[in-house]
């Protein structure tokens, strides 16, 4: 492994763990420039395919759902572990349904249904993009749906 640092290729793996989302946490060492950095590992799988709504076809991008979470998120008491696992739960759904494409639309849809569990200040904000909120009575119906539950 490369270092970061100084781009040695002399690391060594220091500790591993499993993380929530079952990929494989290493911190290295550097032996030459003596600093700690972490890498993850993950499976890789048959790759996803996302149809947007003008019918494109986009590779399924984990980084880009996580920015999208992560937005949803800010300043709200969620962790990255618990993103993490909302994106491998359901990677993991797509992969065992042996589909090689999902609509944004449902796509969107799942994550809607995980957030709505976790933090309903995010399922909003979530929402509010994924839905294309352009007034705000969509806010209000929305907050009028989650105040039923």
């Amino acid at each position: 492994m490369k270092c970061p640092f100084c781009s040695s290729e002399d690391t060594k793996v220091v500790d591993s763990r499993t993380t929530i989302d079952g990929s494989t946490k290493r911190r290295r060492e550097c032996n030459n420039c003596l600093k700690r950095f972490s890498t993850y590992e993950r499976f890789e799988e048959s790759p996803i395919y996302v149809v947007k709504k003008d019918n494109r076809r986009v590779k399924y991008d984990r980084e880009k759902l996580l920015r999208g979470l992560t937005f949803a998120t800010a300043k709200r008491n969620v962790s990255r572990e618990e993103l993490d696992k909302i994106i491998t739960d359901i990677e993991r759904s797509l992969q065992n349904s042996l589909i090689s494409e999902i609509s944004s639309k449902d796509l969107g849809e799942k994550v809607l249904e995980k957030l709505r569990e976790l933090d309903q200040v995010a399922y909003v904000r979530f929402a509010s993009v994924y839905k294309e909120f352009d007034d705000i009575k969509s806010f209000i119906e929305i907050v009028e749906e989650i105040k039923k539950d």
